[in-house]
């Protein structure tokens, strides 16, 4: 009976591989311990996704304010460009326009005058 093992073989066999077991369920073990727990997944998913929800909404809020500055700033050109046409308006009328009919009139008198 050669083939068969002997009785201290299967001894030998049976605690190599109940410490193989062992080994292998402390390695299980550790890495459950590394594992996180459904609940406090959740928890941390929630958590980040309301960071994420609040960046959104500021980078929004910045873009708004952006727009809106821009906005302010067309309406303060147009109303800057509006004044200056007011004051060409304003100039020629006050300025150059009595000139040109004072000039008109010396040369209407000139012509009436020398005729």
């Amino acid at each position: 009976m050669p083939d068969e093992p002997t009785l201290g073989e299967v001894v030998r066999r049976l605690e190599a591989v109940h410490a193989d077991l062992k080994e292998d369920l402390r390695e299980y073990g550790a890495r459950l311990d590394q594992k996180v727990s459904l609940e406090r997944y959740e928890l941390e998913r929630r958590a980040r996704d309301d960071v994420h929800t609040q960046l959104i909404t500021r980078i929004a809020a910045i873009e708004e304010a952006r727009t809106q500055e821009r906005r302010q700033a067309d309406d303060d050109r147009r109303a800057a460009d509006d004044r200056r046409r007011a004051d060409r308006r304003l100039v020629f009328a006050a300025l150059i326009a009595p000139v040109l009919i004072l000039l008109l009139q010396l040369y209407v008198n000139s012509r009436g005058a020398g005729a």
